[in-house]
């Protein structure tokens, strides 16, 4: 049982059917795209269940995307406490995600502790740039957890065919409808612990780069539409809730995971052999 405080018993009501409202319109509209996406390593996709926890990394402008694909899948999602993602948090509720509010403009101490401590027996889904940018420049927060946590960092890019685009600092990405979406998941990065400040420095413009790397190519992929091979038809996707309450009732896994993966990894973009997600 989840022992922390719930800040959703003091949403006001308005605010609640607002995102209730809001959340299947979301369902709705992102029913209606084609998603294909190219793994690294299938098993990191956390439908599967497969290894310990993860620290999922990308950038704010995509988030309707996982938000609306990989509900129920024992995450729990950063958000800030600015008014602007009250809403943000509902619908992520309501899609399937637990929440954590916190950033460097407003309980960023808390909201790192809270992490840690869900991370022992939860996935974390981070928006690195969030919650007001600059615009695709990851903060310190994720590599500081992954060192801290021994938990892999995930980093995967996304794209649309030819999005709107709001004039907000992301330059927010809303889909047409009917229209493509594709993902391009790298693989599991180890961040040692221990790490000086220009070690860790090191660490986060390397998975800056990747990230961003990622994120292009998924974009031009979904431009083009080209065939690409590896590709997977992804499907909108939870986990069985009995499967989710197990894994947050297990030991953490954290200390044979770090062990296991103690070597640095090579950040590159497209694997060599990517392959299709089971």
């Amino acid at each position: 049982m989840d022992p922390s405080p719930k800040p959703l018993d003091r949403t006001p009501l308005w605010m609640r059917a607002a995102g209730l409202l809001a959340a299947g319109g979301v369902r709705a509209w992102m029913s209606t795209l084609e998603y294909q996406a190219l793994f690294y390593d299938p098993n990191v996709d956390p439908i599967h269940g497969v290894g310990g926890q993860r620290i999922y990394v990308f950038w704010h402008e995509y988030i309707l995307i996982p938000l609306y694909m990989r509900g129920h899948c024992n995450l729990t999602m950063l958000l800030s406490k600015h008014r602007d993602a009250d809403i943000l948090y509902r619908v992520a509720h309501h899609l399937g995600f637990e929440c954590v509010r916190g950033s460097t403009h407003g309980g960023a101490a808390e909201a790192l502790l809270e992490l840690s401590r869900r991370g022992q027996h939860m996935h974390l889904a981070i928006t690195p740039d969030g919650p007001r940018g600059p615009r695709r420049k990851l903060a310190q927060g994720p590599i500081y957890l992954a060192s801290k946590l021994g938990l892999p960092i995930v980093p995967f890019g996304m794209g649309l065919d030819r999005p709107w685009r709001a004039k907000s600092w992301d330059r927010f990405a809303v889909p047409r409808p009917g229209s493509r979406a594709r993902a391009v998941v790298g693989p599991e990065i180890y961040i040692p612990p221990g790490l000086s400040r220009p070690e860790l420095e090191e660490r986060r413009v390397g998975v800056e780069t990747l990230l961003t790397q990622l994120c292009v190519e998924a974009e031009d992929w979904a431009t083009t539409g080209e065939r690409r091979e590896g590709a997977v038809a992804v499907v909108r996707q939870g986990i069985d809730p009995q499967i989710a309450a197990q894994r947050r009732s297990e030991p953490s896994q954290l200390p044979v995971a770090a062990a296991e993966h103690s070597a640095t990894p090579t950040l590159k973009v497209t694997p060599d052999d990517a392959r299709a997600a089971g």
